[in-house]
């Protein structure tokens, strides 16, 4: 049977269809899913793209069919000035392999392990802090920023067994800076960013300080002695990267080591925050889900820090974070490029194509999704997770090239809830607005979340 022509969305106005993805890319692709299924093409500003948003589509594009396609796609051209030639967005996959193959067991569940205190040292910390604040009339907590930090402190401890805080602030701001002008021009590629506009001064700056965050990090343990170079304490992931060897023996050189760990910095801080900020918000609009994590965190802990061993008791704590990672992935969206061409349920897929999968959307599809929009744990019970198809849910992706962090981030997600959830709640203000999500090249809290800290 010969291939179908795609539908396209947005046919009759080429600049009336940038601006309406310009102005709310969600609502953009979310009409045009309901319009025209869940393959289309578009054409913002003339860059061909195509949305796949069907389970059997993820599995072709990134497990099955995965040589025909790579990551030579317009968003991770956007991402590439920032992130380089790290395991994120690097396109060759021949180094990509290579790399991968480096630091896939520095980032195993039982490595993942040894981290573990430093995720709860720090969210305990966090927690005192909110405690011996100074407090006024409306006080409240801005979650996103808490989180954040906290966020950061435990990348700088794993990574760097340092507390480089203050450096790290910068960092925060840098990145926040940088994903705001990658994002809108994402969304609206014009002027380009070679052009010396302010927007682009504004994304060299942030460039630039993420950059001497990361290289005075690296130089200062290559200054130190040689224990803190080979580890004869608990190696942190620097000292494993810096000893970490190809099939030929070889190590990184520093340019690609710096390109890694400055990857590491932005996926760890960014799925961190996005996503207990949303958890924290979710839980406050839902107070019966709550109620059943307090249950939980009683019942398993009895009030002490959790360990490493209480993952697998944390069961619903950890049905939360996946619910969470439903509704708002931090990592909302990715892409791929064809590298030949390809025919998806019976539609051709030009070479040359970008291909866009969307988890907002492919997370809320109606088929494999009940009541969408409503936040139910019980959605990720055995039995659910059972009945639905495996690529409906793709929160770090899929096949070779999923997260590398997906262990250490579910880790700390869960650690980091419960370890709140012992004693504390973050309560919604009285007429406290809704928090929208803003699609960047990742997806936040627009405002930010803000919730008042109370005892249990």
């Amino acid at each position: 049977m010969t291939p179908q022509a795609l539908p396209t969305a947005g046919a009759r106005e080429l600049f009336g269809g940038a601006l309406a993805f310009k102005r709310d890319q969600l609502g953009f692709l979310a009409e045009n899913v309901d319009r025209h299924g869940d393959l289309f093409r578009f054409r913002p500003l003339g860059i061909p793209m195509i949305l796949a948003n069907h389970p059997d589509h993820i599995q072709h594009i990134l497990v099955d069919g995965e040589e025909r396609y790579d990551k030579n796609a317009t968003i991770f051209k956007v991402v590439r000035p920032v992130l380089r030639d790290g395991l994120i967005a690097i396109a060759d996959k021949e180094r990509w392999s290579r790399q991968r193959r480096m630091m896939a067991p520095h980032f195993t569940p039982r490595t993942v392990a040894s981290f573990v205190e430093n995720m709860t040292v720090e969210t305990v910390r966090m927690v005192e802090r909110w405690e011996h604040r100074p407090r006024s009339a409306g006080d409240l907590l801005d979650v996103t920023d808490e989180v954040g930090q906290l966020a950061l402190r435990i990348v700088n401890r794993s990574l760097f067994s340092a507390d480089v805080s203050r450096a790290a602030q910068a960092f925060e701001r840098a990145f926040g800076a940088a994903n705001d002008v990658l994002g809108s021009f994402f969304r609206f590629p014009f002027p380009p960013l070679s052009w010396p506009t302010p927007r682009r001064r504004r994304l060299r700056r942030a460039i630039d300080d993420m950059d001497r965050f990361v290289s005075g990090v690296i130089s200062e343990r290559l200054r130190g002695s040689d224990a803190e170079r080979t580890g004869t304490a608990q190696p942190d992931l620097l000292t494993l990267l810096l000893n970490s060897v190809d099939d030929d023996g070889n190590a990184m050189d520093l340019e690609q080591l710096h390109h890694e760990v400055l990857n590491l910095c932005i996926g760890a801080f960014e799925t961190t925050t996005n996503t207990l900020s949303w958890a924290f918000y979710l839980l406050a609009r839902y107070p019966h889900v709550e109620e059943r994590l307090h249950a939980e965190v009683d019942a398993v802990l009895g009030g002490r820090v959790p360990v490493f061993e209480d993952l697998p008791r944390l069961r619903y704590t950890r049905m939360i974070i996946d619910e969470t990672l439903r509704i708002y992935s931090p990592a909302y969206q990715t892409m791929r490029h064809a590298r030949e061409e390809d025919v998806i349920a019976g539609y051709r897929i030009p070479a040359g194509s970008n291909v866009l999968l969307n988890s907002y959307l492919l997370h809320r599809h109606p088929e494999f999704w009940p009541d969408p929009e409503t936040f139910d744990p019980d959605n990720f019970t055995p039995e659910r997770v059972a009945a639905r198809p495996k690529h409906a849910y793709i929160p770090f992706g899929s096949g070779r090239r999923v997260c590398i962090g997906k262990h250490f981030a579910l880790t700390e997600l869960t650690l980091a809830l419960a370890t709140v959830a012992r004693k504390h709640r973050l309560v919604l203000p009285e007429q406290a607005p809704v928090v929208r999500p803003e699609p960047l090249i990742t997806l936040h809290p627009r405002g930010g979340v803000h919730l008042r800290l109370a005892r249990r």
